[in-house]
């Protein structure tokens, strides 16, 4: 696995063994990163069901200022903490390993707020409308916050999750995108 662009482009970093984790293509995480505007300056990214923390990595490599990877699976926590330790950006992230739930439950408590929020699921457990809900209701955006949706692409999801409103959508292969953005009312 590798990290496409940014200051940390061309860097590779480790997936857990086994089948429980599905790390997201490099074409599906070009095409994503691309459609959000190729680069940023600043602000924090939600990876939840982290994986491989590939999507995060990604999103400090092109600006982001932090990340806070989510995965329940101890191996990919492990995972995820020494290729930020071998990336340089551990003092950049930190790593909850919890379900994703309870994830958003802490990161309220203590006050946290992400532009981008990235939810990817293994395929079989896809509860995404109700993480979006969840998401709402902690109140853990930026005004203007961008979530994405990575499923299956028989997964189709409502043009509005809530005041999350659908953007546009894309399907890659087996995987459908959906991006969904939220305004401050």
């Amino acid at each position: 696995m590798r990290i496409i662009a940014g200051t940390h482009g061309s860097r590779r970093y480790e997936a857990p063994t086994g089948m429980d984790t599905r790390p997201t293509l490099d074409k599906v995480k070009e095409a994503v990163f691309s459609s959000l505007g190729g680069f940023f300056d600043g602000g924090a990214v939600l990876d939840l069901y982290a994986g491989s923390g590939g999507i995060g990595y990604e999103a400090l490599s092109r600006g982001k200022d932090t990340a806070v990877f989510v995965d329940m699976s101890r191996k990919a926590v492990q995972v995820i903490r020494s290729n930020l330790k071998t990336l340089g950006l551990a003092d950049r992230a930190e790593v909850l390993p919890v379900k994703a739930e309870k994830a958003i439950r802490l990161l309220h408590e203590e006050g946290k707020t992400f532009d981008l929020v990235y939810l990817d699921p293994p395929y079989k457990l896809q509860e995404n409308e109700s993480v979006m809900r969840q998401l709402l209701e902690y109140e853990l955006m930026e005004d203007g916050a961008v979530g994405v949706i990575e499923s299956l692409k028989e997964e189709v999801y409502p043009e509005a999750i809530g005041s999350w409103k659908k953007t546009r959508e894309a399907v890659y292969g087996i995987t459908r995108i959906s991006y969904y953005n939220w305004e401050k009312e």
